[in-house]
């Protein structure tokens, strides 16, 4: 984490970089463990956490919400997800093709975020120039 006022974006997107991998080795236990009885799914919240942030900060604009987060209260959390719910005689409650629908879509996720911690990283350089 970067303490100035110019790489707040750039925090943020770590921060949600950080979520993103989280999610995608959460997803990976789910299908290593596709047929372990009584497994139950992990996820990770915390687009949840960053919306509600941004929905508490008391300025109208974007960029004063984002330099007004407590990035120490943006931390990812992984929980057991439906952990009394199971559709299977085994107790588990993991859907293969579920699970690889969402490893697909938070990889997709994860590489836009790169890209754009990527593009910040370019714009403060055009501006050093």
């Amino acid at each position: 984490m970067i303490n100035s006022n110019v790489f707040d974006y750039v925090n943020v997107l770590d921060k949600a970089s950080d979520a993103a991998w989280m999610r995608n080795e959460a997803i990976s236990h789910n299908i290593a463990n596709v047929s372990t009885p009584n497994y139950k799914r992990q996820d990770v919240a915390f687009e949840e956490t960053l919306r509600r942030a941004m929905s508490d900060a008391k300025y109208i604009e974007t960029d004063h919400k984002v330099s007004s987060l407590n990035l120490r209260a943006l931390n990812p959390t992984t929980y057991t997800d439906y952990s009394g719910f199971s559709y299977r005689l085994d107790g588990n409650n993991v859907d293969i093709d579920t699970e690889n629908a969402y490893l697909a879509s938070n990889q997709i996720k994860y590489n836009a975020l790169i890209n754009s911690t990527n593009q910040e990283f370019s714009r403060l350089t055009m501006v050093m120039k």
